[in-house]
């Protein structure tokens, strides 16, 4: 597997290179030089398989020749541990829960498949990894589970002071071990700023072998298009062939994935890039101008980003051509007081509790409905995050009714232990070398 960066497509790397250099130094993101298109038989199969023999088959398309294939099964089996399924609310309408992992979010796919990447291909004696996360609410849990304990890497993960939940912030805080978390006095994207600018500082790359455990890393990317390809073999055993995707969007890697699944042979009649107050991206889509803005914090904190990173890989994948890409990709965006009435609703209508990202998926979609009410298609909106992890953000009557997690339990008996930081790059800086 080849990938260029998207700020110069003669630049080319192997996978390995990619994972390691999360970011090339020119500031573009890794894309495959090629993206194969999985075989019309197995797509119309598709619901003959288990969600592991799924990931197996996309990842070893999509990384053919970057290791034995009984290696890329070990690490799968390994990572892809645990369910993804489509609940669904009533005959046309699913749930993609992604939340059966050991973080409660959707990131275990990333996080977990990544990390085991990282470690296959790690030599014994090469120098420590630093690995550097910026979070705005559950990549830090993941990425923290996912390397805890990892020989030859140090993590560390920097989350926006009094923007994550309570248990958002244990989860990053509580690990010890090879974890580091820093609270930064900011925002998602003044901690998403010093991640970058610390992957383009030369000197400090040539004290640290950096890379990066955020989306910007191809390695979180390629295992989220499992669970697209898994929750179409679900809708097919169903009888359902059409089917509508509603992602929750905030630093848009989740419906990169998607779409990359999409171009990689997935049947999909539409992507609804549902986001909150935090608009870019439908603005640009409405407009045609990309600006962005400084985040604004609302109830659906993880996708509290007004600068998102791989916007840039969505683009690159249509080539560009934005008339193509509103052609799959519809957005629409909700404030906190309209996510609040999504969460009542689904409770009301269908007895489901919905964390705020996953009650804006929902919006998002039946908002798509109403605008195409003829169409025979299945509407599947992803649940990012399991419910226990926004307590404050619930009636009291939905709350208490959430089931909390015995591993959510055993962290508020945790003490938290975190490093205080403002926005200064030579402050953070000089944390890294002095560690």
């Amino acid at each position: 597997m080849k990938l260029y960066s998207t700020n110069n497509q003669s630049l080319k790397v192997d996978f390995a290179t990619a994972v390691f250099n999360s970011m090339p130094l020119d500031k573009g993101l890794y894309m495959p030089v090629n993206i194969p298109e999985l075989d019309k038989e197995f797509i119309d199969n598709i619901d003959q398989f288990s969600l592991s023999q799924i990931a197996f088959k996309v990842a070893s398309v999509l990384l053919k020749d970057a290791m034995p294939l009984e290696d890329l099964q070990s690490i799968i089996d390994d990572a892809i541990n645990f369910e993804a399924p489509v609940v669904p609310l009533d005959g046309n309408t699913g749930v993609l829960e992604l939340f059966h992992g050991p973080s409660l979010a959707f990131k275990d796919f990333g996080a977990r498949f990544m990390s085991r990447i990282m470690a296959y291909f790690l030599k014994d004696n090469q120098k420590t990894l630093d690995v550097l996360v910026a979070t705005s609410g559950d990549t830090g849990g993941a990425v923290a589970l996912g390397f805890l304990g990892v020989p030859n890497t140090r993590v560390t993960i920097l989350y926006p002071k009094g923007k994550v939940s309570e248990i958002q912030e244990l989860q990053l805080c509580t690990n010890g071990q090879n974890i580091h978390a820093i609270e930064v006095d900011g925002t998602f994207d003044d901690c998403q700023a010093l991640v970058k600018q610390a992957f383009a500082d030369e000197t400090l790359n040539a004290r640290l072998r950096l890379t990066s455990a955020n989306s910007i890393n191809i390695s979180r990317l390629i295992p989220q298009t499992f669970y697209y390809f898994n929750a179409y073999a679900q809708l097919k055993r169903q009888g359902k062939d059409e089917v509508v995707f509603s992602v929750p969007s905030g630093n848009f890697g989740n419906i990169a994935a998607g779409l990359l699944a999409y171009k990689m042979g997935l049947p999909v009649k539409q992507f609804i890039a549902a986001t909150n107050v935090n608009d870019t991206i439908p603005r640009f889509l409405e407009t045609g101008i990309y600006e962005t803005k400084p985040s604004i914090q609302t109830y659906s904190n993880a996708m509290d980003v007004g600068a998102p990173s791989n916007w840039v890989r969505i683009m690159d994948l249509f080539k560009n051509d934005k008339a193509a890409l509103q052609q799959i990709v519809k957005s629409y965006s909700f404030t906190d007081q309209e996510t609040l009435k999504g969460i009542n609703e689904l409770y009301e209508q269908f007895n489901y509790i919905a964390c705020p990202h996953t009650a804006i998926a929902w919006l998002a979609l039946e908002k798509y409905k109403a605008e195409n009410p003829d169409g025979n298609y299945a509407g599947v909106f992803l649940s990012t995050a399991h419910a226990c992890k926004f307590p404050d953000i619930f009636p009291e009557a939905i709350k208490a009714n959430i089931e909390v997690p015995d591993q959510v339990k055993d962290l508020l008996a945790k003490p938290k232990k975190a490093e205080q930081m403002s926005t200064d790059y030579e402050a953070f800086k000089g944390y890294l070398l002095r560690y």
